[in-house]
């Protein structure tokens, strides 16, 4: 019920595809600053190494190379 409601109420056009778009990766790209400056901070200020912070950071950057290259392929 709630897609069809959804899908009455509000039509979306490219503009809110496209700033969809644009804000994710703007989310993405403030995410992945915030827990590389954790990362450095854990590691100059508390000289410790939080593998956790570093694994996430990993998963981003496979998950976007690997989109990448997805794309790059399929179009």
């Amino acid at each position: 019920m709630w897609p069809n409601l959804f899908a009455l109420l509000f039509k979306p056009d490219e503009r809110f595809i496209m700033h969809r778009f644009r804000s994710t990766r703007l989310a993405m790209i403030v995410g992945v600053l915030m827990i590389a400056l954790w990362f450095n901070y854990e590691l100059l200020i508390n000289s410790q190494w939080r593998f956790d912070l570093l694994i996430i950071l990993a998963a981003i950057a496979v998950t976007k190379v690997g989109a990448m290259i997805y794309y790059h392929a399929t179009m």
